[in-house]
């Protein structure tokens, strides 16, 4: 399927929660099979940014080359967080960091490899008014990594961030019991669930971290390997849980073969020639094992939410 005619099917989902059958209606949000976007954050990556990770390329920090190839192989989505809600995309990858020495102690951004030009609260905001026009739409918004919180500002920074995140989602937060199904949401007008992958607990609308389970591997079948084993034998109970679907850079000195001795390509690249075959790989693993949360880079690319969204009704789910 062309990129073209992903991108044309992906609109027609962009309120395809209130479009699903009544019988899901009353089923747990963790039983029904959702689209995310892995690393959502990424399209808005800043190239004037220092080197965040991995470690070993921070000392190049300072080398705009160095920064563009970094840029090249950690920009895994391509559209706004804006065109993904359209899309249909429901889950959200949100990797906090600060940036050092920002005059504003409790500006925050996104990251991956580098940070984001757009702020969090500016992003959230676009989220928030979204939610607002789209009210039967869950949408699941997962903080995590939080990089450059140092010890003596951690708590002040997670503090401000929950305290942001409660003001601006208000009475839109959906609590952790009883477990949301779409008709309870719908009722209590709630469309918004906050996984913090931080101690918040005192706070009912704060929902804990999200597990995510993924191949850690550039290596399509060593993916679909790892993910097999978790949905026939480590599948979470009654809980949401993440399939990522996106392909993993090396952490040692592996990656220098991708970032430095193939100039010619890129992540997003070497993504949309794989995606063909795992979404072909979800379409026939989640007719056997119910998933929950499916999270692909690329996610406005060849079909992505449509092969997602239609599992749905391909199962007889059960509560």
């Amino acid at each position: 399927m062309s990129a073209q005619k992903g991108r044309s099917e992906d609109r027609s989902y962009t309120d395809w929660m209130s479009q699903l059958p009544p019988e899901l209606h009353n089923n747990p949000l963790h039983n029904l099979t959702i689209p995310g976007s892995h690393d959502s954050m990424s399209y808005d990556l800043d190239l004037s940014s220092a080197i965040i990770e991995p470690d070993g390329l921070k000392k190049l920090s300072k080398i705009y080359c160095a920064r563009k190839i970094l840029y090249k192989w950690a920009r895994t989505q391509e559209e706004s967080i804006l065109k993904q809600l359209d899309a249909g995309v429901r889950y959200f990858d949100l990797r906090i960091a600060r940036k050092d020495n920002d005059p504003d102690p409790n500006r925050l951004y996104f990251y991956h490899g580098l940070l984001t030009q757009t702020d969090v609260e500016t992003i959230l905001r676009v989220m928030n008014d979204w939610a607002e026009r789209h009210p039967k739409e869950i949408l699941i918004l997962s903080f995590s990594h939080f990089k450059g919180f140092v010890k003596q500002y951690e708590d002040q920074l997670h503090c401000h961030l929950i305290n942001f995140i409660k003001t601006l989602f208000g009475a839109k937060l959906c609590k952790r019991y009883p477990f949301p199904t779409l008709k309870s949401c719908w009722e209590n007008g709630t469309n918004v669930i906050i996984s913090y992958d931080y101690p918040a607990n005192m706070h009912q609308e704060i929902w804990g971290k999200i597990p995510y389970y993924y191949g850690n591997s550039m290596d399509i079948t060593k993916v679909e390997t790892k993910l097999c084993r978790v949905l026939e034998k480590d599948r979470p109970y009654q809980c949401l849980f993440v399939c990522g679907l996106n392909l993993t850079l090396p952490e040692d000195h592996k990656i220098l073969k991708y970032i430095f001795f193939r100039m010619w390509d890129n992540l997003a690249k070497v993504i949309e020639r794989s995606l063909p075959r795992l979404l072909h790989w979800v379409s026939q693993q989640g007719a056997k094992t119910p998933m929950n949360i499916v999270a692909s880079d690329v996610v406005t690319q060849d079909g992505f939410v449509a092969t997602v969204v239609q599992l749905n009704t391909r199962k007889n789910v059960k509560a």
